[in-house]
C-alpha cells in the first residue's frame, strides 16, 4: 500500500502505525474515532512544545504547524483536560519489586521468602510486605490481583511469589495502560535521539538476525526472558536506592522518571525453510543509535 511519496519519515510513520492499528481495530478503535483523537493531541503539542521563543502561542500558529482550520484548533483548545493516570506505577507491581529486593522479605541468596499472611514477632509477613511497598492498599486485595495473574500462590498458610515479574491478564485495562507507557517512552527516547542536538543520547540498541530456524527462536525466546529478568533485576535493585519515595535520606534537585525497557519481537520471514525470503534484508530498519546484524550464510 502506498501513501504518497515515500520519503523517509512516510515509511517510519506507516511501520509504526501498522501494529498500533492492529491493537485499535482489536479493541473496537474505529478510524473516525482514532482521528478524532489524533487531532487533538496534534494541537495539545504543537500549542505546548513549538511555540516561538519570547511569544504567546496562537490559534493561528497552531493552525500554520498542524494544517487545522482555526475554528476547528480553538474548539479543541476550549475543551477540558483529561484526567490524569492516578498511579503511574502499578501497586502490585511495586510489591512484586520490593518482595524481590527488600532485604527483610529475602533470603541469604537474595531470593524472595516464603511469607506467613500476617506478621509475626519472629518474621514481617506478606502484610508488612504491601504496607511497606503499596501505601494504603488492602492486603487481600494485593494478594488476589498477584494471585489472579499468576504471580503468587497462597498454601498451607504461606504466600509465595512464583514469578518475577507482574503482568496483567492480556487485553484489560491495565495491560493496555502499561504497553502504552512503554511504546510511549521509546518513542520519546528516537525522538530525543532524532534531534540530534544532544550532547549524550539515548540507549536504543538491538540485537536481531533474520535467518533463524523455529528451532532456534524458541532458544532465544528463553534464554533472552532469563537474562533481561536477570539485568531488570539488577537495575531495579539500584535504582531503588536513588528513588526518594523509597529512600527518603535520598537528596539532590527536581524530580525525573527514569529506567529502561527491554522487549523481545519476533516475526516470520518466510514460513518454508526452503524458500528463503529474497527481499528479507530490505525489511530491516536499523535503530536510531546501533542495530547488530550480521550477513546471513548461504
Amino acid at each position: 500500500m502506498s501513501a504518497g511519496p515515500q520519503k523517509p519519515i512516510n515509511r517510519t510513520i506507516l511501520k509504526i502505525m501498522r501494529p498500533l492499528v492492529r491493537v485499535m481495530l482489536r479493541n473496537g478503535l474505529a478510524y473516525a474515532d482514532f482521528a478524532a483523537l489524533v487531532k487533538g493531541i496534534f494541537v495539545d503539542v504543537a500549542g505546548e512544545e513549538f511555540d516561538l521563543p519570547g511569544k504567546k502561542q496562537s490559534v493561528s500558529r497552531i493552525s500554520v504547524l498542524t494544517g487545522i482550520n482555526r475554528k476547528e484548533v480553538k474548539r479543541l483548545l476550549e475543551l477540558p483536560p483529561d484526567s490524569p493516570d492516578v498511579d503511574n506505577n502499578n501497586r502490585a507491581a511495586r510489591v512484586v519489586s520490593g518482595w524481590m529486593r527488600d532485604p527483610d522479605f529475602t533470603d541469604a541468596r537474595g531470593n524472595p521468602k516464603q511469607l506467613p499472611l500476617i506478621s509475626s514477632s519472629s518474621q514481617p509477613g506478606f502484610d508488612e510486605l504491601v504496607k511497606r511497598h503499596s501505601g494504603d492498599m488492602p492486603t487481600r486485595s494485593i494478594l488476589d490481583e498477584l494471585i489472579r495473574v499468576g504471580a503468587a500462590t497462597q498454601d498451607d498458610g504461606l504466600v509465595r511469589l512464583t514469578s518475577t515479574g507482574y503482568v496483567p491478564s492480556i487485553n484489560n485495562d491495565e495491560m493496555l495502560r502499561l504497553s502504552a507507557e512503554g511504546a510511549s517512552d521509546l518513542l520519546n527516547t528516537i525522538d530525543h535521539n532524532l534531534q540530534g542536538d544532544h550532547a549524550v543520547s539515548r540507549l536504543q540498541l538491538s540485537v536481531a538476525y533474520d535467518d533463524v530456524p523455529k528451532e532456534g527462536v524458541e532458544l532465544f525466546r528463553n534464554l533472552s526472558r532469563e537474562k533481561s529478568l536477570e539485568l531488570l533485576t539488577h537495575l531495579d535493585q539500584f535504582l531503588a536506592t536513588q528513588d526518594r519515595s523509597v529512600n527518603p535520606s535520598v537528596e539532590g534537585d527536581g524530580r525525573y522518571r527514569t529506567g529502561i525497557g527491554i522487549y523481545y519481537f519476533e516475526e516470520v520471514v518466510c514460513a518454508d525453510k526452503n524458500q528463503p525470503d529474497k527481499d528479507s534484508d530490505a525489511r530491516d530498519t536499523p535503530d536510531v543509535t546501533e542495530e547488530k546484524k550480521r550477513p546471513r550464510k548461504r
